[in-house]
């Protein structure tokens, strides 16, 4: 990964120069942002100094106090630049995007062009020195875990590298070359210290207790465990007793609780009207259940003709939505309604009111990705009729029920496997995002894309594989 990202620079290295050089990480908590920039300095055997930028919204922070103040000093960027000790050097502007804005003191993003700026930078000015100062040989290195709260001017200017969640397998390598050496020299263990951590107690903390996007909850996760061996190691000392510690998956819960994260599946098979989504959240991936069922049955009570006017069609939806994701539920609900009377001549949404829920719904959901999900379990219900089991899908769809690109590919992927999916559909404009995933992500996953929802000649063969079964019992 290393090798990968200071590869974009290796042709300034050549030159040797890297005016206009401006690169900005972009990625969740953890995933090792600060940790490539040390490497990228270490690769171009350049000096390296961090500035945290965090909370800060007076612009006097980046370019200094004038003299006339009492307790002036120079700026961030001149301060790193004395702590380097050279003009050549490579500075960290971390977390970016949680600078401050003040409306007496400036805004520091705005000082961040003059700052980053090639076209600008090789006359900085700082407030204290009052003396410009070149900037176009540093290498500006900054981290941000969203990019939305980036002025555009800014981020015009930067070179942005996206850098993902890791896999399980990626995880597991990091916990055996790095998290656990480090973690048993900080708890004082050594060789002669009888214990063992089976490798199965690293899947479960991969699995079930550290699904963030980084590593720092596997990390705290793995060094707890050694405390309580070090603990339990040290107390039998006093007892004279030489027993030999194992910490194995039955035992894990004594040592850091149950885990946090159970198996999302909770159908054994899926009935009518249920469909497998894929989220992506602040943890990754996850699978996702969208109900659907009729709600109203006052044309099965009564022979009304005015009653049944009245409420026999129409759609509910709760579990804690955002308006994003109502709105995809409303257009999956048209288009579904649409679509069986049209294509399969069924009126089961037009006679009948429909309840759609999100599980888990002290949850907030939202996003635009579960219109392949919803339509297919409106779908479903409508013709009484259970989807495929192990099958999961994401896509967002338009009105007319075109496939619309979605992101989080490789974390939904991930989330699918985990739970022992073996289809996953997609739309057509993320093969690509696919493609690009490594083989052993994609294996033993079948990928179907589609671009358009449409049937074939006979109903029980539903497009893109809406994947309806052929009649069977379920329970």
């Amino acid at each position: 990964r290393c090798v990968q990202e200071t590869g974009r620079v290796h042709g300034g290295k050549l030159k040797g120069s890297l005016v206009g050089k401006i690169i900005l990480l972009v990625g969740p908590p953890g995933t090792g942002k600060t940790s490539l920039s040390y490497s990228i300095a270490r690769a171009l055997n350049r000096k390296f100094a961090r500035v945290a930028m965090g909370g800060e919204s007076d612009s006097s922070f980046l370019k200094g106090h004038r003299k006339t103040y009492i307790g002036a000093y120079p700026g961030k960027i001149i301060a790193a630049l004395k702590e380097c000790g050279t003009e050549n050097c490579v500075i960290l502007l971390d977390e970016i995007d949680k600078l401050g804005r003040s409306e007496i003191h400036g805004d520091p993003q705005s000082n961040l062009l003059e700052i980053l700026d090639p076209q600008q930078n090789n006359a900085f000015t700082d407030n204290y020195l009052d003396y410009p100062i070149d900037l176009s040989k540093v290498l500006f290195i900054c981290s941000a875990n969203i990019k939305d709260t980036i002025q555009a001017p800014l981020l015009d200017r930067m070179d942005v590298i996206q850098l993902s969640s890791y896999t399980n397998e990626e995880k597991r390598q990091i916990y055996y070359r790095h998290l656990y050496p480090k973690a048993v020299q900080e708890c004082g263990l050594k060789e002669i210290h009888k214990f063992k951590i089976e490798d199965s107690v690293v899947d479960e903390l991969v699995n079930n207790y550290s699904r963030d996007a980084g590593i720092r909850s596997l990390e705290k996760y793995t060094r707890k465990i050694l405390e309580k061996i070090a603990f339990k190691i040290v107390m039998k000392a006093k007892s004279e007793q030489q027993q030999e510690v194992i910490v194995n998956a039955e035992n894990l819960p004594q040592y850091i609780g149950h885990p946090k994260f159970p198996k999302d599946r909770f159908y054994k098979s899926l009935p009518k009207g249920v469909v497998i989504g894929l989220a992506y959240t602040e943890f990754g991936g996850s699978i996702m259940y969208l109900e659907a069922t009729q709600s109203s049955f006052v044309e099965q009570t009564t022979q009304n003709k005015d009653v049944i006017q009245q409420v026999r069609s129409g759609l509910k939806t709760t579990g804690s939505l955002g308006g994003v994701m109502k709105e995809s539920m409303q257009i999956a609900y048209t288009y579904a309604k649409s679509f069986l009377y049209n294509k399969l001549n069924n009126q089961f949404l037009e006679r009948n009111e429909v309840h759609i829920h999100a599980p888990e719904g002290a949850i907030p959901k939202d996003g635009p990705s579960a219109g392949l999900a919803i339509t297919s379990a409106l779908v479903s219900l409508a013709l009484q009729r259970p989807i495929k089991q192990n099958v999961a899908m994401t896509g967002e769809i338009s009105l007319r029920g075109k496939a619309l690109k979605i992101g989080g590919v490789k974390e939904k992927i991930l989330a699918a496997k985990r739970e022992g999916i073996k289809e996953v559909i997609l739309p057509t404009s993320n093969k690509d995002n696919l493609m690009d995933l490594p083989e052993y992500i994609r294996e033993g996953i079948q990928s179907v894309s589609y671009t358009h929802l449409r049937a074939h000649e006979t109903p029980e063969h539903l497009v893109c594989r809406l994947l309806l079964e052929k009649k069977k019992k379920y329970t």
